[in-house]
């Protein structure tokens, strides 16, 4: 794991107004600041004082998922408390043998409605601990139990910035924030070398809301990425094709992480070929299962996100989601020619099923090069390896 540190004073960079060396028009700029006049406050160093990530000097980058831990279920209970200590001890065994150079928390941290109030945030220190134990760098992002009468996303966020020096976790800013109960939309940079200009990955977070709002008062939540978020995707890729040139020209990857799968994956479970989309799949996907399916509603509602990611993110290597703790599988979603794959459910905590297990997901990326895949696979707690692809043109 390479990590540098990097004291630069922090730079929000302007939206460009004028030709740049890249070709951004000045008419296309106009458009866009005229759309989102007020909204330029897009940081292109927004990690000055932490580690810079670069990839290994072998050229590959390892990124380790662990999905709904569902940490603080019944703690009145010997069984819930129990529940936190074997997914410690996942987590620990895990991290020790992969040794990977970043961790992703992929939803659903804590089971909101079943903690107490008063000290939800704190169990945050104890899922991040293995973390700060062993140095590594990581970024969460959060699920529909982690907006709960007892806990919101933002204090989860706050927390853990204030107890985790390695969590590259921040808030979107207000106008992208779902309305108060969406804050983790942002993305991290990975680096090639330290000394590199530009970063060559670029790894995203969405916070596809969703639960209940906190208090006595509670009331459902939208369970999708707000619409408001296409257009801080839209800003924030113009921005960084101005500063450091357009993906697809200067070789920059991508890779989506949100908890509540996108609503279009919902097709795709129908159509599964269990040796060319390998995976445990064995939770039927439905009402609640992707986004924007708790009302019918709502049906839709996430489309503005999706497509926002799939028409400006270029170099996609693809989307990987938890919520549905019974799937495990990669397909590729046809409409937009992207990747989709699930996570493995990895906490003892949330409902499961004889058979199913815990562990990661895996990714490595073999190179910074874009047109170079990642290869990913499960890995379960006992050190078994399933489900194993290259997210590559070639894959179905």
């Amino acid at each position: 794991m390479l990590l540098f540190w990097c004291a630069i004073v922090p730079v929000a960079v302007a939206f460009p107004v004028a030709q740049t060396k890249y070709g951004l028009s000045r008419s296309l700029s106009q458009a866009y600041s005229g759309a989102l006049v007020g909204r330029q406050d897009i940081d292109l160093n927004p990690y000055a004082f932490k580690p810079r990530l670069t990839f290994r000097s072998d050229g590959t980058f390892k990124i380790t998922v662990f999905s709904d831990l569902h940490y603080g279920e019944n703690p009145w209970d010997a069984w819930g408390l129990q529940q936190d200590v074997d997914s410690t001890q996942l987590m620990n065994t895990v991290l020790e043998d992969e040794e990977p150079d970043y961790v992703v928390l992929n939803g659903d941290l804590i089971t909101g409605e079943n903690t107490f109030r008063q000290n939800s945030t704190k169990l945050i220190d104890e899922i991040v601990a293995p973390l700060n134990r062993l140095k590594i760098p990581f970024s969460s992002t959060h699920g529909n139990h982690d907006n709960e009468p007892n806990i919101t996303h933002a204090e989860e966020i706050r927390r853990e910035q204030l107890v985790a020096p390695l969590s590259y976790t921040r808030a979107a800013p207000a106008w992208a924030d779902g309305e108060g109960y969406g804050p983790g939309t942002y993305w991290v940079p990975v680096y090639t070398k330290n000394t590199d200009k530009a970063p060559s990955l670029i790894l995203w977070f969405f916070d596809s809301r969703g639960g209940f709002s906190e208090g006595a008062n509670s009331t459902a939540l939208p369970d999708w990425v707000d619409a408001s978020v296409a257009d801080w995707i839209t800003l924030t890729v113009s921005q960084m094709d101005a500063a450091w040139g357009p993906a697809e020209q200067v070789a920059r990857g991508s890779l989506v992480f949100v908890h509540i799968p996108p609503n279009a994956v919902q097709a795709l479970q129908p159509g599964l070929n269990s040796t060319q989309d390998p995976g445990l799949n064995a939770d039927l996907l439905g009402e609640g299962s992707t986004q924007a399916t708790s009302d019918p509603a709502n049906n839709g509602k996430d489309q503005p996100y999706w497509d926002a990611v799939n028409a400006q993110i270029k170099n996609l290597h693809g989307v990987i989601s938890g919520h549905d703790h019974g799937n495990e599988w990669c397909k590729r979603e046809p409409t937009k020619n992207v990747i989709f794959c699930f996570d493995k459910h990895s906490g003892y905590g949330g409902y499961s099923d004889a058979g199913w297990g815990h562990g990661v997901r895996n990714v490595v990326f073999r190179s910074p090069d874009p047109s170079i895949g990642p290869e990913t696979w499960i890995r379960m707690e006992d050190g078994e390896t399933h489900a194993r692809i290259i997210m590559d043109d070639s894959y179905n």
